[in-house]
């Protein structure tokens, strides 16, 4: 099943994607949709009102998680591109729901910044409650894959040896515009072709089978360290490709439009504007 949350006249509500129409699922939003315990039997059974694709208005697919936790340094290449060893864990850093934008929002540019950059990632939604999974238990958890963009304001993410603050700029990250089972993208460790583009021009592409650590093992880690909610987002790393890996160094100006792109989960296409 394909996913997702859309705004309607009436307020935002969760869809299933049905040929060339969405069905309403009876609920706001995918995270009210997910903390169902039957969510999965709901959503292919709901008969609801639908709402055409065509020209349809994505909002985050969950837009009020309770948590988003990304992970740094997850590709191999990326990693090198920017002078780093391989670690021996994931480097976990957070962002919270007032980041995140819909799949074709406009991506407003802060005035405090130059160093705005692009960053395609496979995120993981969560669809139960988990804390310290094994292996199956994570991969029950996993509802479905999405598209984000962790876009990075990087002269104030570098400020200090502490990233967050480059990440959490507000109303920054597209993510979405489904959430797509894993039955429909070869399973719980899907490898599947990433990419990004700024005005037509290829910036990143890679596979998420070149992922350092999987989604499971991601569910696993992060289920240890704090309880895991229907709803929650884990975006998994970026690969090659950066702005600001590049010499001379690229980032995104007003005007330009980013697409941040996953085979069989669909397409982020924001314009930049101005702040």
């Amino acid at each position: 099943m394909k996913l997702a949350t859309l705004r309607t006249p009436d307020g935002t509500r969760a869809v299933r994607l049905d040929g060339d129409v969405h069905v309403d699922l009876g609920h706001a939003d995918l995270g009210e949709l997910f903390a169902q315990p039957d969510w999965r039997a709901q959503a292919a059974a709901a008969a609801g009102p639908t709402y055409p694709v065509a020209g349809a208005d994505f909002a985050p697919v969950v837009p009020n998680p309770s948590k988003v936790v990304c992970v740094g340094h997850n590709y191999t290449n990326h990693i090198k591109e920017m002078g780093r060893e391989l670690p021996d864990y994931p480097t976990l850093f957070p962002k919270f729901a007032e980041t995140l934008i819909g799949a074709g929002d406009a991506i407003v540019k802060p005035a405090e910044t130059d160093a705005l950059d692009w960053e395609v990632e496979l995120a993981v939604v969560i669809g139960e409650q988990v804390r310290r999974a094994d292996d199956q238990q994570a991969a029950d958890a996993i509802a479905g894959f999405t598209v984000m963009n962790d876009i990075s304001v990087r002269d104030w993410q570098f400020r200090t040896i502490e990233w967050t603050q480059g990440k959490i700029w507000e109303a920054s990250t597209p993510v979405g515009p489904y959430v797509v089972t894993p039955d429909e993208v070869g399973g719980v460790r899907p490898a599947l072709k990433v990419r990004t583009a700024v005005d037509g021009q290829v910036m990143q592409q890679d596979d998420t089978g070149t992922l350092l650590f999987d989604p499971v093992f991601l569910v696993k880690y992060i289920s240890t360290v704090i309880t895991l909610r229907p709803g929650d987002i884990i975006a998994t790393g970026t690969p090659a490709g950066v702005g600001n890996a590049r010499d001379p160094k690229v980032f995104l100006l007003p005007g330009q439009t980013v697409v941040t792109e996953i085979d069989g989960l669909g397409a982020c296409t924001n314009q930049v504007v101005a702040g």
